[in-house]
């Protein structure tokens, strides 16, 4: 984007408001983080403009209650949604459907479960309220007798397109976890259904996917100030992922039951977590005095961790719900992974996943379009090509997806013209990489402007850098009253005048970092926009991840996934981004007719 100078100095004058306390809402957020609006509720009714409560809650079942889905069903606000039904085919995440997840306290911050959720003593209460399945389908197909009017989907990446176009034919509205689907061909036959398809009152579906960056604050007031021209001309963007996942400490390669696969190298892991929580129960029992609360904390850990072991039940049934075995490798290192492998660990193959790009940088590269729609008036922004290349440089034959990804992007920047042969002048830059083995630097998005520079990190905290410049640096520091050792916002130091600005005066970050508490990465604000937009039916209100949104992002992930494996730069079709249109970059023609009624 190539300001004027009136524009620049607009900009100028935006950034010196917004370092004096209009950045970011810093005087509303803290009033409403004070009010308690981000603890359960969220602050989307506030923030986003949508009702503070439905007349009538959206009746729901939860297809795919594992890690994702056990976070959608924390992030519910019971005034929203009653959850009637959940599915899954797995005996562990059917209890933490209901218990929550105890394994540690991070855990069960997120995945509380839904007896917490609704103030359910027991298992016993909670089953009168909630019916269990195993198959999806079998919960679809129950929709009308069950009464319900909409399903949140969260199982494996593959299942998404036939579990939502099941639903819609229903005509249940849906909200998908991210990828939207496992295949660009797959994401239009979703969109295909969902325009065509109704509800039992005669509504438009709603079919929305969980890019919840599209109701993080902290993003939307970062567009804000990029639309302003607070930081000046945007030129270049770096995002990354990184993780310290090894062999042995991959999150994603869980625990198998040592019945499902004996010589597996964590088959143990169960068994001997188990035997260590069962004695650490013993020995608080046995104390002098003993802690109640502590006592039931790790009974809830000795009962969750024999419900994983659990999962040994469906070893021989993996195979009647899709999945399969496969031998990888070639000569003496070849691993063999049975179907069970594949169903617990569906994030680790080709088939059933879509890989880094498809779990972690899609929501970046989201992130990334969003902030460069704000320089072209908040229209979808779409990047003219990318360049990509990933490997497995940790890992072996233990999964086929790839463990490294680095990819470059060329955005579009206002006044682009691709006839213009100075239109290199007229571009912006993306740079995201997804790394395993070292976590440094963990995962946020660095938007570089040439008035100032944007930091997220985390979803949870954005900080504003005045300058770019090394010899006047912008500094974000902690301050702290010593008389009574309150914690202020994060404030700013700049080298204009030496002295720090006080924080009655300035902040120039909020989040984590600056309330001492979490900010909503958005789960919640999604769900409620979701529901309301159902409740209150107009054209005009559409979820912000509706699916030409979604598609758009699974585009990008997916597109960069060829050109990754294939090592290779990649142009963007603009037929790869209009559900209308049967051009996929995989060359695959959607076809709804596929799919059985």
């Amino acid at each position: 984007m190539n300001l004027t100078p009136e524009q620049k100095a607009i900009g100028k004058q935006n950034f010196n408001a917004a370092m004096g306390s209009k950045l970011l809402r810093r005087d509303f957020l803290r009033k409403g983080i004070e009010q308690n609006l981000a603890s359960g509720k969220g602050l989307g009714p506030y923030y986003f403009g949508y009702d503070k409560t439905i007349k009538e809650r959206l009746r729901v079942g939860v297809l795919g209650t594992g890690d994702e889905g056990s976070v959608l069903m924390g992030a519910i606000n019971p005034d929203f949604i009653e959850v009637l039904a959940i599915a899954d085919i797995r005996p562990y995440n059917q209890y933490r459907a209901f218990h929550g997840d105890y394994y540690s306290d991070t855990a069960n911050k997120v995945r509380c479960g839904l007896m917490k959720k609704y103030g359910w003593k027991t298992e016993d209460e909670a089953r009168k309220n909630v019916k269990v399945y195993g198959p999806y389908q079998d919960l679809i197909k129950d929709a009308k007798s069950l009464k319900l009017e909409a399903v949140i989907i969260a199982l494996p990446l593959h299942l998404h397109a036939p579990a939502a176009i099941a639903a819609m034919r229903a005509g249940l509205h849906v909200l998908t976890e991210k990828l939207m689907g496992h295949s660009v061909a797959e994401c239009k036959e979703m969109a295909r259904v969902a325009e065509d398809g109704k509800d039992e009152k005669g509504n438009k579906l709603h079919l929305a996917t969980g890019h919840q960056r599209h109701y993080n604050i902290l993003y939307n007031n970062a567009v804000e100030a990029i639309a302003k021209g607070v930081i000046g001309d945007l030129h270049y963007i770096r995002a990354q992922w990184h993780r310290g996942n090894m062999p042995g400490t991959d999150s994603w390669q869980q625990p198998l039951p040592k019945e499902a696969k004996p010589n597996d190298a964590l088959s143990e892991k169960l068994i001997k977590e188990l035997a260590s929580w069962e004695k650490k129960v013993k020995e608080l029992k046995a104390a002098k005095k003993p802690n109640p609360k502590e006592i039931q904390l790790w009974e809830n850990k000795v009962a969750q961790k024999k419900k994983q072991i659990e999962d040994k039940v469906i070893a021989d049934k993996a195979k009647q719900f899709g999945y399969t075995d496969k031998k990888i490798g070639s000569g003496k290192d070849i691993y063999d992974r049975p179907a069970i492998e594949e169903l617990i660990r569906w994030r680790l193959w080709n088939r059933t996943g879509g890989g880094l790009m498809a779990e972690l940088g899609s929501h970046q590269l989201d992130a990334s379009s969003i902030f460069i729609s704000a320089m072209h008036g908040g229209e979808k922004q779409y990047p003219l090509n990318v360049a990509a290349s990933s490997g497995r440089l940790i890992f072996g034959n233990d999964r086929d997806v790839d463990d490294h990804v680095y990819c470059l992007y060329e955005y579009a920047a206002p006044g682009y013209d691709p006839k213009d042969p100075n239109n290199d002048r007229k571009k912006i830059s993306v740079q995201y990489a997804s790394i395993n083995g070292n976590g440094f630097g963990g995962y946020g998005e660095t938007v570089f402007g040439t008035n100032g520079t944007l930091l997220l990190e985390r979803e949870q905290d954005a900080m504003l850098y005045k300058t770019s410049a090394v010899d006047d640096p912008a500094k974000v520091v902690a301050n702290k009253d010593k008389a009574t050792n309150k914690k202020y916002p994060v404030t700013i130091t700049t080298s204009e005048n030496g002295k720090p600005i006080k924080p009655d005066e300035i902040s120039a970050a909020i989040g984590t970092q600056a309330f001492g508490t979490d900010i909503s990465r958005g789960y919640t604000e999604e769900i409620e926009h979701w529901a309301w937009c159902i409740r209150n039916p107009d054209p005009k209100n559409l979820p912000k991840c509706h699916p030409k949104v979604a598609l758009a992002d699974a585009v990008i992930a997916l597109t960069t996934n060829i050109a990754a494996r294939e090592g290779r730069r990649i142009e963007f079709k603009k037929e790869w981004f209009d559900p209308k249109s049967d051009e996929t970059p995989e060359g695959k023609k959607p076809d709804v007719k596929r799919y059985k009624s």
